[in-house]
This record gives structure tokens, sequence and C-alpha cells, in this order.
């Protein structure tokens, strides 16, 4: 059985502002992605991914046409104490929306919004 997410996108407005705001947070670097040929063609920074890891990948993406916000999709970075990632936010250029908080035998979450508006989850086991 597959892992039920095999990849995220995170529409962004200023990918340098976005960039430096998950590199940030998450203390992981973003790659650029090859942009296929095209005038259309999206402009991605890629998370690392390790295939025989839990999890998925995925990418920051300007695109013309889409623009972030709107909450329509919620991804939740895994983290071993979200609030140690919450704690980060606010310096990154995001802001948090809902600290840490138990989710019973689930672990934790923390809701915070990114430098673009995006709202993203952590999530970690304690």
């Amino acid at each position: 059985m597959n892992n039920p997410v095999g990849w995220f996108e995170i529409y962004v407005r200023d990918m340098s502002r976005a960039k430096a705001f998950y590199e940030a947070l998450l203390r992981r670097t973003l790659h650029q992605l090859p942009e296929p040929a095209g005038p259309d063609s999206p402009e991605m920074l890629v998370f690392d991914m390790d295939g025989e890891a839990f999890g998925a990948s995925g990418a920051l993406v300007r695109m013309a046409g889409f623009e972030p916000g709107g909450n329509a999709v919620l991804v939740y970075f895994s983290c071993e104490d979200c609030a140690v990632e919450a704690a980060r936010v606010e310096a990154a250029g995001g802001q948090i929306v809902k600290p840490k908080t138990s989710i019973g035998p689930y672990g934790a979450i923390a809701l915070v919004t990114d430098s673009e508006g995006n709202m993203i989850g952590l999530h970690s086991q304690s």
C-alpha cells in the first residue's frame, strides 16, 4: 500500500521570501527544480526527499494564475516537537494561528501561516 500523499505544492507570490521562511522554519534546504520548457512553466523549489522514508515530498511553486492563500489544502510537516518549529514562525515572517495543541493519542499539532498567507500544519508525536 502507498502513502496517501504522494506530493504537495504550496503556491507562493514571492519565491525568495517563501524559500527563506521554509528554510528557517524547517531547517531544510530547498533546491531549484529544473523548469520544463515553455513560457507558462512554473518556478519550483523542492524539499529534499528520502524515497525510503515515511511521508511525501513536495515543492514551493510560483506560477501565473495560481495564487497562494485560501487554505483549500492543509499540509502538515512532521516535527520532533512542533512547539520548536512554531517558535521559529514569527521570526521567519509567518504567524501562529494555533499554538501546540494536544490531539490525544495522535500527538500534537500547531497551525501557522507562512510568509505568503498559506496555512500549514506542524505535527509531532509528543
